[in-house]
């Protein structure tokens, strides 16, 4: 490396400096949220927190809500059961309220699985949940996934619950050929995850693979069941669900491909399926068949806004603030399927430090450009703007917090396209392969045509 390209290294991966303030809406919430989220993934998982009653409550609008204004159903918002903790069971504890919570959720919820979920409080006055939890496990499937807000934020919690599937529920089945798991795609914080998932499924079909989704799918339980019988596992994404593939790996012998992101338009799909069919001996001619038909109608559709495109907004500036699996999968698109320059990208999920710079070769090493992005890992919603002051981007691809001022601000168009989403309604909208690509290229150049 020359010295040169050591300056630019330096100058592209910034690491955020701890905040001076209190910080300003993170772009997750605390543990627990990550395991009620991934507990209402499932059809027919039902939380039951073992916590205050503010904390149930206020994932409905930090959770729920904020991935694409997405409501509870039947088991989760306001329907929640919760122990709703109170100073008296600090001082004298709240295994008899658990205990009766439990009792009465399984009569009264029509569940496949029930997940007892606790919080801050009993982690901190050593409520035996686990003793009280054993007392309904010959009776109904039930786990406990111990989520104390302070261990974690939502993508802990993601893994949290994996890990008591692992320990307390799988047993060993035997493998199904072509068979795979799905992991990494974090239920309402991937504010496209009801989309993306059963498109990531379909996409496998092509090739031969059947995968199981685990998230959206009737048969919750079923699918949960089955993950031990997968001949591999999937993780679409350079850190989380990492922790639940490698425990799988250890108890069951699963092993497990990584794929950075969700692969977004014609060139991640691509290397995606391929990279699935060699390991799961499927033969080349065939995907590459598949491959070949998918992107010769991709690409025609691709050239209908090309006009838009060059004469409007050529090579244009853009600026990300997105969770590692968004931003990895946008900035590669963006940059390589468009030919549009990246500014600056900022890592809104917290990743552990050991994976911080994979996640920045992951975009340096993989993007077509000369143009090389500014990379920060920042949750602060107010140095996330602050960084953005100032910089030529002409597109912001972000959560809806930047959507109303983006053009005032930083005049910048804006697309909604990360976790929290506030300003819409997100049901199958998604931007996973050929169509997602295309899709995604839609809501770019609807920013800025018309209205004449």
């Amino acid at each position: 490396m020359t010295e040169n390209e050591s300056k630019t290294e330096q100058k592209t991966y910034i690491q955020g400096n701890p905040s001076e303030h209190t910080l300003e809406a993170p772009r997750y919430s605390c543990s627990l949220a990550g395991a009620y989220g991934t507990t209402l993934g499932i059809r027919g998982g039902v939380p039951i927190l073992h916590s205050g009653a503010g904390c149930g409550i206020g994932q409905l609008f930090g959770t729920l809500y904020a991935g694409g204004q997405g409501a509870g159903g039947n088991e989760g918002g306001t329907s929640t059961p919760c122990s709703c903790l109170v100073e008296e069971h600090v001082i004298f504890g709240g295994e008899k309220k658990l205990r009766n919570l439990i009792q009465s959720t399984t009569e009264i919820f029509n569940g496949e699985l029930f997940v007892v979920i606790s919080g801050c409080v009993p982690s901190l006055i050593g409520d035996d949940v686990d003793a009280v939890v054993n007392e309904f496990r010959d009776k109904v499937p039930i786990v406990h996934v111990n989520a104390p807000g302070f261990s974690g934020n939502s993508y802990e919690g993601y893994e949290l619950f994996f890990e008591a599937i692992i320990d307390q529920l799988l047993t060993e089945k035997p493998k199904e050929k072509k068979l795979v798991n799905i992991f990494g795609v974090v239920p309402y914080n991937h504010v496209f995850w009801k989309g993306e998932l059963p498109t990531v499924k379909k996409l496998l079909e092509s090739i031969g693979v059947e995968a199981n989704i685990i998230f959206t799918e009737e048969n919750g339980l079923s699918n949960i069941q089955k993950i031990p019988a997968a001949e591999y596992n999937i993780v679409l994404s350079p850190w989380n669900g990492h922790r639940a593939v490698k425990k799988l790996e250890e108890k069951f012998g699963t092993p497990f491909i990584t794929f950075p992101g969700v692969p977004v338009g014609a060139k991640q799909t691509g290397e995606f399926l391929r990279t699935v069919a060699e390991k799961l001996d499927v033969p080349s001619d065939e995907v590459e068949e598949v491959i070949k038909k998918e992107e010769s109608w991709t690409y025609r559709y691709m050239e209908y806004p090309g006009d838009a495109i060059i004469l409007v907004r050529p090579h244009s500036y853009f600026a990300v603030a997105a969770d590692s699996n968004t931003a990895i999968s946008l900035t590669k698109f963006l940059t390589n399927e468009i030919g549009y320059l990246p500014d600056i990208v900022q890592l809104t999920d917290n990743p552990p430090e050991e994976y911080r710079e994979g996640i920045v070769r992951e975009i340096l090493d993989n993007i077509d450009t000369v143009v090389k992005p500014e990379i920060i890992f920042e949750s602060d919603t107010y140095k996330i703007r602050k960084n953005l002051e100032d910089r030529p981007f002409q597109f912001l691809f972000s959560s809806s917090l930047e959507a109303p001022t983006a053009m005032e601000d930083f005049g910048a168009l804006h697309v909604t396209s990360a976790f929290p989403v506030f300003n819409k309604s997100i049901l199958v909208h998604n931007y996973a392969g050929y169509e997602g690509g295309l899709r995604l290229v839609e809501d770019v150049v609807s920013t800025f045509v018309g209205p004449l």
